[in-house]
C-alpha cells in the first residue's frame, strides 16, 4: 500500500472522528459512546488490512460469506459485524466468526439462530432489525410487531439481546430521517420498560450520509463505508 493511500485513509478517518466528536457535543454525549464500524463491502482486501493496521475498528460485511473468508485472511483481532441479510441456511456457518450481528428481522430468522447458537454453544450478540419508516423495500420487524411479539422475542436464551438497528428513509428530508432515528430510541426506551431481565444498550443506525443526525438522536454504532473508503462522500 502506497504512503499516499495510508495518508488518504488517515485524513478521512481523522474527519469522521471529528465530525463525530462535533455531532456529540451538540448533544452533550462522549464520543466514546459511539462505536464505529467500518463496512468494507466493496473494498479491496489490502485496502482493509490497511486500515486495520491504522484503526483497529470493528468491521461490518453485508455478506456472510464474505464475512468468513475475510475473517479467515485478516487479523484476528479484528470484530466482525454482520450488517446484511442473514439467511437461515448460512446462520451455523457464520456464527463462529461474527461478534455482533445487526440484521435479526423476522421471529423465524431469531428463533433459527438460537436454536443454532445452543446446537454450537454460543450465545452470539444480536440486534433487531426494525422498519421505523415502513417503506416496503425494507426488511425488519414493524413497531407494532416488536411490541406484540416481544414476550417471545425476549424468551429466548442462547441469544444475547443487544439493542436494536434500523435504516433510515430514502429521503433528503432531515426531519423524516430524524424522526426514524428518534422513533427507534424511543422503542428501544419503551421495550426497556418492561423488561427485567436485560436491557438494550445499542442503537446501530446511521450510515455515511446520516451518522451526524443518527448521533443526535442517540446512536450507539453508526455503519461507514463510502465515506471512508471511497472519494463520493464529502468531508468537509
Amino acid at each position: 500500500m502506497s504512503k499516499q493511500i495510508e495518508a488518504q485513509l488517515r485524513e478521512k478517518l481523522s474527519k469522521v472522528n471529528s465530525r463525530i466528536s462535533a455531532a456529540c457535543a451538540r448533544v452533550g454525549r462522549s464520543p466514546d459512546e459511539i462505536k464505529l464500524v467500518a463496512v468494507t463491502k466493496y473494498t479491496p482486501l489490502e485496502l482493509v488490512q490497511e486500515f486495520i493496521e491504522i484503526e483497529q475498528a470493528s468491521l461490518g460485511e453485508n455478506r456472510p460469506q464474505q464475512l468468513i473468508q475475510r475473517s479467515q485472511e485478516l487479523s484476528e483481532t479484528v470484530r466482525w459485524h454482520l450488517i446484511g441479510q442473514l439467511q437461515r441456511n448460512k446462520v451455523r456457518a457464520v456464527l463462529p466468526f461474527v461478534e455482533l450481528i445487526h440484521s435479526i428481522d423476522s421471529l423465524k430468522l431469531l428463533a433459527h439462530v438460537d436454536r443454532v447458537a445452543g446446537e454450537q454453544n454460543l450465545k452470539p450478540k444480536i440486534l433487531l432489525q426494525v422498519n421505523i419508516s415502513g417503506e416496503e423495500s425494507k426488511s425488519g420487524f414493524t413497531p407494532k410487531e416488536v411490541h406484540q411479539a416481544w414476550d417471545e422475542i425476549s424468551s429466548f436464551q442462547n441469544v444475547e439481546f443487544s439493542g436494536l438497528m434500523t435504516m433510515a428513509p430514502a429521503s433528503d428530508s432531515e426531519a423524516l430521517i430524524r424522526d426514524s432515528f428518534r422513533g427507534l430510541r424511543k422503542l428501544r426506551d419503551q421495550l426497556n420498560e418492561q423488561t427485567e431481565a436485560f436491557q438494550l444498550t445499542e442503537l446501530s443506525m446511521g450510515m455515511s450520509s446520516d451518522f451526524e443526525i443518527a448521533i443526535e438522536e442517540g446512536a450507539t454504532i453508526i455503519r461507514l463505508g463510502s465515506v471512508l473508503f471511497t472519494g463520493r462522500e464529502s468531508l468537509q
